[in-house]
């Protein structure tokens, strides 16, 4: 019995672990919910530590909360930010709707710390209440909501957007080395007209810097938070002036530019700045997939693939054949993509589960959106340092392509027309020989006006480019 000590909530006695800085209600939900092992992210934490942080500021600046309790709170809150008491945030992701016991969680660590920083004993709340106190002008409604839109706005702009900069930055040096180098293209998986490797990984930078921008743009709708909006979006029991000043201080507090929402009704009904958002984590990690699989596909081989680029090797690939080397990290980062793709799909049919004044699925939400940030952030940086950085190419077989490429026979047809020029195709490629070889033998044009038609440097020179 030592080991445990005697709580109360609104249901009766609870038995709490006597270290435990949560409360009953928190046990309820361990005891409650033994479903997955998963918790939400420390991003999603540290968003409820601000949000708390704020609250207590802002409500003991319009004389709501006393100077003491205000100060104990903020001083436990900060430490909830910086991570202190990670391990106290204990309930499952598959919990009570809307994540009333995450917020309580919240709720009773904070306050159970208060209270010891006030000098009294945890488990007690004569000093600091969980509701009374810390839940202080807030519902579960409002503020699980805003803890995912805080901690997706964190998690995009600090982590996710430097991480794709990083990649498409490695692309452009690389994108820049590689401008000179002439290969084939290929269209349908089949030989195509010859084209430049530097413009190839251009199509790959332009894609990262496509969704970079579009990601940086999406955010902006994650500043929208209805805090103090409350459990139905009247701001029942909070002082008028509490809604302002505690969105003030969640911007002071992130230094990003969170705001009240034009609608309140419609912040508290619905996640529709989350589903937006994850739609464009869906569209990156599409992406970023054909980047990837392109990767595979050109660097397949050694010998028998098309192998024009050289992936680092970094493990060994086969538990049965000696000395061969996998492409694990465009593999991994596929991986990634695809169970991002099943994250969105996961959050689309959670936001469409709103019903009324809530949307109860907002823990599901929570932990899928902010998860795929985070294995996108991961996922990118690591193929960036273990995939790009060192990413080479085999100038010989380029160049080798380049000449036996009977697609270079489009490059004749102002000169022999297209009829003329796919029987020169289709010879060159039964024959095992060059288009040149074919055109010179059949003395179709002079080789002044072959070197004319088939002048590489002519025939991949960007057309819309100065």
């Amino acid at each position: 019995m030592d080991e445990y000590r005697l709580s109360h909530d609104s249901l009766g006695e609870v038995r709490v672990p006597k270290e435990a800085y949560w409360g009953p209600q928190t046990q309820r939900a361990i005891e409650n919910f033994p479903i997955s092992g998963l918790r939400l992210p420390r991003r999603f934490i540290r968003a409820q530590g601000i949000i708390k942080w704020a609250a207590a500021k802002a409500n003991q600046e319009v004389g709501a909360l006393n100077r003491d309790r205000a100060k104990a709170i903020i001083q436990a809150a900060d430490e909830v930010i910086e991570g202190r008491w990670d391990s106290q945030f204990v309930v499952d992701v598959y919990q009570a709707g809307a994540g009333t016991s995450q917020n309580m969680n919240a709720n009773e660590v904070i306050a159970h710390r208060a209270q010891e920083i006030l000098g009294g004993q945890i488990g007690d709340v004569h000093l600091v209440h969980p509701n009374d106190d810390v839940n202080m002008a807030q519902s579960t409604n409002d503020t699980i909501h805003v803890a995912i839109h805080i901690a997706g706005a964190e998690a995009v702009v600090h982590d996710l957007i430097p991480a794709i900069s990083r990649a498409e930055n490695m692309l452009k040096a690389k994108q820049k080395a590689w401008m000179n180098i002439v290969k084939t293209g290929r269209t349908h998986l089949q030989d195509a007209v010859p084209m430049r490797l530097g413009q190839e990984i251009s199509g790959y930078v332009g894609a990262l810097s496509y969704w970079r921008n579009v990601l940086s743009s999406g955010v902006e709708k994650l500043y929208a938070i209805g805090l103090g909006g409350n459990a139905v979006g009247t701001g029942i029991n909070a002082h008028p002036q509490y809604k302002s000043k505690a969105i003030q201080y969640v911007s002071e507090k992130t230094g990003l530019p969170f705001h009240p929402p034009d609608y309140m009704f419609t912040f508290i009904q619905n996640l529709d700045a989350v589903l937006e958002v994850s739609g464009l984590m869906r569209g990156l990690a599409t992406a970023v997939g054909k980047i990837a699989n392109d990767l595979r596909l050109l660097s397949s081989g050694p010998r028998t693939g098309i192998a024009e680029l050289k992936l680092p090797a970094v493990q060994p690939g086969s538990s049965i054949m000696p000395g061969k080397v996998n492409p694990v990290m465009a593999e991994m980062m596929n991986m990634i993509c695809y169970q991002i793709i099943g994250y969105d799909a996961t959050v689309q049919q959670a936001v469409a589960a709103a019903q009324l004044e809530l949307n109860v699925m907002m823990p599901v939400i929570a932990y899928n959106f902010l998860s795929q940030i985070s294995i996108m952030t991961n996922g990118l940086d690591a193929f960036t340092q273990k995939a790009l950085t060192d990413l080479d190419i085999d100038i010989d077989r380029i160049t080798g392509f380049v000449e036996m490429n009977t697609a270079l026979a489009t490059a004749l047809n102002p000169y022999i027309g297209y009829d003329k020029a796919a029987e020169v195709a289709k010879t060159a490629f039964r024959e095992g020989k060059t288009v040149r070889q074919v055109v010179l033998e059949q003395k179709l044009l002079t080789e002044e006006q072959i070197n004319q038609a088939l002048n590489l440097e002519r025939i991949t020179h960007p057309q819309h480019e100065t």
